[in-house]
């Protein structure tokens, strides 16, 4: 006799979108999460959304009993193949686009989305393109040396209370992406494939040193300069072919100044 959980699993398998694929496009990741369990929470709301990819940047591995101790016995297979990765560089290198999530607001700060709003961008590139949603440390989010790697950021609007656990924001967002997948969303035009993180960073570290080498960058101003270069090729959406025209042309200007030190 089947179980009740076996009966909803055979239930949803047949009633779902054809564009429920697309849901191994999306990835979940906690950048330093506090609390194990709070991963183990966190793990079991993407799987009950569908979403089987979870990524934990940590400087240590969390403890592994406590994380399936809250993903319950349904989730526990996201902890066991779970990625994980000391610095968040390394883990975003196959995505083409990285969401931020917060409810931290600041002078260095873009505005957010909502979730909802998100999704709607997203739901053109989920056909070719991998795209993380990052979610920061209990108590403080994600810095803004998180944010920098992210083109977008979402934040979930609420009455008095500004912040939500992380399991709930994560669960929130992972019933948009679902709900307008299954639900919704009919036919997707999907938009070109985007250049990966590890292409867009290889392009900003010439770029950077392209910008030192002519005193563009002062000390003053390096961050500040950066960081709105960043937002400013962020929203262009790059593909693989130009970071690699950007980042010749940067390559060349480098090779040419050299020669005449």
């Amino acid at each position: 006799m089947k179980s009740f959980y076996d009966a909803i699993t055979f239930y949803n398998s047949k009633n779902m979108s054809h564009n429920q694929h697309l849901l191994k496009n999306i990835a979940i990741v906690l950048v330093n999460p506090k609390y194990p369990e709070n991963i183990g929470s966190a793990a079991r709301a993407a799987w009950n959304m569908g979403i089987t990819r979870l990524i934990v940047v940590a400087k240590e591995y969390p403890d592994h009993k406590l994380m399936i101790k809250l993903a319950t016995h349904n989730a526990a297979h996201l902890i066991d193949s779970m990625e994980f990765h000391e610095e968040l560089r390394d883990a975003l290198k196959p995505f083409s686009l990285a969401i931020g999530t917060t409810a931290r607001k600041g002078r260095h700060r873009t505005q957010g989305n909502s979730p909802r709003e998100i999704t709607k961008i997203i739901l053109p590139m989920l056909p070719e393109n991998q795209i993380a949603f990052l979610f920061g440390a209990e108590d403080r989010g994600l810095t803004n040396d998180d944010l920098k790697y992210c083109q977008f950021r979402s934040a979930i609007p609420t009455a008095d209370f500004s912040s939500l656990n992380l399991a709930q924001a994560v669960a929130i967002h992972c019933y948009e992406i679902f709900h307008a997948l299954v639900h919704e969303q009919k036919d997707i035009t999907p938009n070109p494939k985007l250049a990966s993180s590890y292409e867009i960073e290889n392009m900003y570290e010439y770029m950077e040193n392209s910008l030192e080498n002519i005193d563009f960058l002062q000390k003053t101003s390096h961050e500040y300069y950066m960081r709105n270069i960043r937002q400013f090729f962020g929203r262009l959406q790059l593909q693989s072919k130009e970071t690699k025209l950007i980042q010749s042309i940067c390559k060349l200007f480098l090779s040419h100044e050299s020669k005449h030190e």
